[in-house]
């Protein structure tokens, strides 16, 4: 690698406040996330301890309410600091998107007393977080799950198996969306699990391209028994809280995207200006300066584009059609980003000397977790043309 220094993304923050965290969150990525990151990658080593430090210095509830251990802080500013994160390690920016993913229903749609009882250890007490909408036959296709809740007295009891669960098996707690009612949208409803719940389990994690140190797998439910106390929100409410929170969500997938394709273009930046051919860096060739102007505009395009989207939520008014945006545009430009990244290391690229091969296999499944990019494609097109005629 170079000796070049890498220079901080310039970044305009609303507050001091702000400036701080990020200043924090950098030193932190930079000291106890990034050394660790490619041995611990592939070894397939999930950093919990990082997760820990991260709950105590306040990182795991910054967009949520302070009352209950959150950081009060705006999407525009929470985001930025999962880009930093994700740009040390995606597990890490990742793991930290989904937490917040899973502590959304209850943060928003829980009762008084469930947020003063539960909020507090899932937003900043060291407990780590799991959302489970997705089934082996129900992907894109989310409303057809068919996990069932059944009421049984002051109970419900909970059957099923959700599929691809970030953090399945290891989280504290799970977020999950079971049928209480008919087929169709309006007949699920959000329970919050503990993670030791009788009768929940996961099965061996997925052995996937990229991605390893985050655990992915099936979560079974055989007969889980929680109380109504556990409901989130009213009885067929749940699927509408599920797209609410995918809303927030594609925007932490959109920010983790943008860390990625970062910090690939930090690493060709810092190859081409010290590897040497025909004399001259090859940073000096205009082909090469070109291709790193051309990744350096789709990350600065896709920053402004997820930030936009941030301020549109921080403002109370709709964005789902530009978190959709956001998501996509800002997925597939980590995937140009890092593609483009090992072409300019060439044969070093490819090999695991380099990390630019695993932002390579890490930036795919940004095009594929929280709604394909064809799936955003048809979000889009909604709020423009309407619904499809069927």
């Amino acid at each position: 690698m170079s000796d070049r220094e890498t220079q901080p993304v310039e970044r305009q923050l609303p507050t001091d406040e702000a400036r701080d965290l990020l200043a924090l969150v950098r030193d932190i990525a930079q000291r106890e996330i990034a050394p660790k990151a490619a041995e611990e990658e592939d070894a397939g080593r999930f950093p919990r301890e990082v997760f820990t430090l991260l709950s105590e210095a306040g990182l795991l509830g910054l967009p949520y309410d302070p009352e209950h251990g959150g950081g009060e802080q705006p999407y525009e500013v929470y985001l930025q600091v999962l880009e930093e994160l994700a740009a040390a390690r995606l597990t890490v920016g990742l793991g930290v998107s989904v937490h917040t993913l899973a502590s959304y229903a209850l943060a928003t749609h829980g009762t008084k007393q469930q947020q003063v009882e539960h909020l507090p250890a899932m937003l900043g007490g060291g407990l780590l977080g799991a959302y489970c909408l997705s089934e082996p036959s129900s992907g894109s296709d989310a409303a057809s799950l068919r996990t069932r809740a059944v009421r049984d007295g002051d109970d419900w009891v909970l059957s099923g198996t959700k599929a691809w669960i970030t953090h399945g098996g290891i989280a504290d707690f799970y977020t999950v969306m079971a049928r209480t009612g008919a087929d169709g949208p309006r007949g699920i409803t959000a329970f919050l699990l503990p993670g030791d719940a009788e009768g929940l389990s996961a099965a061996v994690p997925e052995k996937k391209m990229g991605l390893k140190g985050s655990p992915t797998a099936q979560v079974h439910l055989d007969g889980v028994r929680v109380p109504d106390e556990r409901r989130i929100g009213e009885e067929g409410q749940g699927f509408g809280i599920a797209l609410s929170a995918l809303d927030s969500g594609r925007l932490g997938i959109a920010a983790c995207a943008i860390g990625v394709a970062q910090a690939a273009l930090d690493q060709a930046v810092a190859y081409a200006t010290e590897r040497r051919q025909f004399g001259h860096p090859i940073a000096d060739f205009q082909g090469l300066r070109f291709l790193l102007a051309d990744m350096a505009t789709q990350i600065e395009a896709g920053r402004a584009l997820y930030l936009a989207a941030a301020r549109l939520k921080d403002a109370g008014r709709p964005f789902a059609k530009q978190a959709a945006m956001a998501k996509l545009h800002c997925t597939d430009t980590a995937m140009r980003v890092t593609v483009d990244a090992v072409q300019v290391l060439g044969g070093y690229g490819y090999t695991a000397d380099f990390p630019a091969e695993r932002y390579l296999r890490e930036a795919k499944v940004l095009q594929i977790v929280e709604g394909t990019n064809q799936i955003q494609r048809m979000v889009i097109a909604r709020h423009l043309a309407g619904p499809e005629s069927r």
